[in-house]
Parts: C-alpha cells; structure tokens; sequence
C-alpha cells in the first residue's frame, strides 16, 4: 500500500516530492543550447559598433544537479555569458525555489565571462549605445533565457542517478597578470610578473559502473582571446567542445574562477582561441587519468549577501566636465548620473555582494560575484589548502572586484570599472577585508555543520 502511494504522489507531483535519503551521491546533468536565434549586440567590448554577425559555435547553459545521502541537493549552472545581471540571476533562483524548493544557498549560477556572448538586459547600462529595437531584442532574449535555465534544472533533476564523485586540481599555464605585464612587449619579457593561479579544478561525476556522465572544470582567466562579431564561448567554449568530443555522451560544464585581472596572452585570433581551449582540455584530462579524491556523499551549502559600500561619488562639477569632454560610455554614465541628481534620487551607499560556500564532501568550494581578482583565491587557498576551488563571476556580476592593493593602485579594475557596469562609484576601502571575513563565517557554518 505505501509504495502505491508513492507512486501515485510521483505521477501526480513527480520530481517536487522531497529529496529521499540514498547510500551515496545521485547527480544529473542536462545542456540547452542558448545562442541566439537573431543578430544581436554582442558584450564585453566597448568599442563594438554593430550587432553580430553568425556563430563560431554555439552557446550553451548547463547544469549539475547533485544529492547526498541525506537528500540534501544543490545545482551547479554554467553558462556561455559574460556575465550574469542581478535581476535575471534574482528571477532565476526565486523561479528554483518556487518550482523545487532550492534554496539560493543550494544554487550556484556561474558565468564564463566570454566576451563573445549576447548583452543581457539591464547589464552594461551605458557601454552601448542601443535603440529601442535593440532593447526589445535583448529583453525578449533575458526573458527567454530565465526560461530556459529554469527548464534545464528539470532537466538534470529528471536524469538523477547514483553516482560516484571525485575532485582534483589540474594546472595550465596561459593565463598573465594584465596589470603586471605588457601585452605589447610581452615576447621581449624575460619573465612574467605580477600574482598568478594556474589551477585547473576538476570535478568528476561517473555512474555506479564508472561511466563518465559529467566534468565540472575551471580556470581563472578572461575569454579575451576573440573580439569577433561571432558569437563564440572563447577559448572555454572550445575546451570544452574538446571534452565532450573524447568523451562521448558526457557533458563539460566551464566555471571562471578568479580571473579579473589575467588574461589570456597573446591573443586575437580563432587559433588561439583553439590551442588554450586545447590545452585547458588537455590539462581536465591528465587529471580525469590520475587519481582523484573521491567525495563522501555529503553536501553542506551556505550563502549570504553583504552590504559592500561604494565610496562618495563624484562631485557634480566633475559629472559635468565628465558629461562634455568625455566620449561614449564614460559620457553617457557621467549624463546619466547627472539625470538622477536632477530628479532627486539618491545614489545607493553599498551593494548586496554574494558569498557562497559549499563542501561536497572534502572538497570545498568558495564562489563570489564580480569580476574577481586573483588575490582573492590565493589568500583564500592560503587560509583553507590549496586544493579548495574559487569561483568568481557567481550569482551576481555587478562590477571587477579588487583586492585592497589593486583599489589602491587604482586603474581600470580599481577606480574605472563601475562606469562600464552603471554603478555610481568605486567600492569604499576595507571590500577585501569584509569579503574574507563573510567567507570565514560561512566556512565556520558549513563546518560545524559537518559535525
């Protein structure tokens, strides 16, 4: 009679009933492709003038639905974006947790940061300059993709199955410091300078007869390579078109780790694209034959937002000298700007920056939104073993995220950045101290509780 009753509640309900316990892992995968269906503006570039022009290849979402033995669950969604804006990662979890009671602790939404992707809507306020065509265009695309991603975790939910899951860190070495080197005198360097992190986490899913059914893999560095109207995964959309190729029937998801500041070096051209795309490949590979760490089917997820504050704007006088002397974006944010001091709107203080910490097992792993640098991984690889995974470009991508260093040196990542993201001014000193500190307090929750 009970298992007449459940079957009768999975006809009827299906995949919302609740998490049952199991001996070990249960995971499923599932990709859609989201390409754009029609020319549109592609993002990441400043300098772009028109809407695109065809495909290199094609776009993807994927997801990683994973479930311990306790029936605790969380998804892992990878995305071929540059980044992914507030309100559609908002919309995306509140459509998750409506739909199957995921918490956003238990979502985790990363982008690779292609600089060959779509422009999303409300993202990249000023940086192009679109008409109401455009806008219709990108807000039917946005609209469509929440949509989609949300389809894609039923999806992997619905192809659930015992599995078995490793770890393990792999490295390659194409990324460079961009605030340390020259791009133009690259070839005359004798040696590269600045911070690094050529990681390669690595995470395998395999079925109870080890067939591999997912690879989970990242790096820290920017998809710059292409400038092209095509629309392109960069040289992740390449890695992983390589992985699926040697493994058939498997599915590669990309994550971008802390990578703000590196670049891949030298770059622009399809080739290029094509080698570190390999390369990357190569080095999921060497890892996928050696040993692994196999996880214990345990899964421990936390999450907050911290109210990051921005520092005190610009005073209206350098708005307008800004808003007549300056030339595209950087003029048309100062405008802007000026357009909400005159109507009387007040400028936010802070922002609500992501945190999120999970533990598959032994493994953990620390994702944090924004462009991030590197420092970030290295003091938290420092503090927490090498072998944790840091994911930048996560939940949220609302401006670069510096260290205290590169918000004092200034530049591009440290003083610039917001006018490419709409925000009205840079991040107020102490950023880099108050983010660590929310990643200690979720490692110390995460942990304990594991006791």
């Amino acid at each position: 009679m009970k298992r007449f009753v459940y079957i009768l509640w999975l006809l009827l309900f299906g995949y919302d009933t609740p998490a049952q316990a199991t001996d070990g892992w249960m995971g499923g995968v599932a990709k859609a492709d989201i390409t754009p269906t029609e020319s549109m503006f592609l993002a990441g570039y400043a300098s772009r003038t028109h809407e695109s022009e065809g495909t290199l290849h094609k776009l993807w979402a994927k997801a990683l639905v994973l479930q311990d033995a306790a029936g605790k669950r969380s998804v892992l969604i990878t995305t071929d974006l540059l980044g992914m804006p507030k309100e559609m990662s908002d919309n995306i979890r509140q459509n998750l947790y409506t739909k199957f009671a995921l918490t956003r602790a238990q979502v985790l939404i990363n982008s690779s940061h292609t600089h060959t992707g779509p422009v999303l809507y409300n993202a990249l306020f000023d940086i192009y300059d679109l008409d109401e065509h455009q806008l219709k265009k990108i807000r039917s695309y946005s609209e469509k993709l929440e949509t989609t991603i949300t389809n894609l975790v039923d999806k992997a939910i619905k192809n659930m199955q015992p599995v078995v899951l490793s770890s393990q860190n792999g490295v390659v070495r194409f990324q460079v410091n961009r605030r340390n080197n020259n791009e133009r005198t690259l070839l005359s360097q004798e040696e590269l300078k600045g911070p690094n992190d050529y990681a390669v986490p690595v995470i395998k899913v395999q079925n109870k007869k080890g067939r591999l059914l997912a690879i989970a893999f990242g790096y820290a560095c920017h998809p710059t390579v292409l400038d092209s109207y095509q629309w392109s995964g960069d040289y992740p959309g390449f890695a992983q078109l390589a992985l699926e190729k040697n493994h058939p029937g498997a599915i590669a998801l990309f994550f971008q780790g802390a990578g703000a500041d590196q670049n891949p070096l030298p770059r622009r051209s399809v080739p290029l694209a094509e080698q570190y795309g390999k390369e990357l490949a190569a080095a999921v590979e060497r890892v996928l034959r050696e040993p692994m760490q196999l996880l214990s089917p345990t899964l421990r997820v936390a999450y907050k937002e911290v109210p990051v504050a921005f520092d005190h704007p610009l005073p209206d006088t350098a708005l307008q000298k800004m808003a007549v002397n300056a030339q595209g974006y950087q003029q048309r944010w100062a405008r802007r700007m000026l357009d909400i001091i005159k109507k009387k709107e007040p400028f936010p203080t802070g922002y609500p920056y992501p945190v999120q910490v999970w533990k598959l097992g032994e493994q953990a792993m620390v994702s944090l939104g924004g462009e991030l640098v590197i420092q970030y991984a290295i003091d938290i690889k420092k503090k927490y073993g090498s072998n944790s995974f840091v994911l930048g470009y996560s939940n949220d991508v609302m401006s670069y995220i510096p260290s205290e260093k590169v918000l004092e040196e200034g530049g591009y990542e440290g003083a610039m950045a917001h006018w490419v993201y709409g925000l009205p001014a840079k991040w107020a000193t102490g950023i880099q101290e108050q983010i660590l500190t929310a990643v200690d307090e979720l490692m110390a929750e995460v942990e304990k509780s594991t006791e």
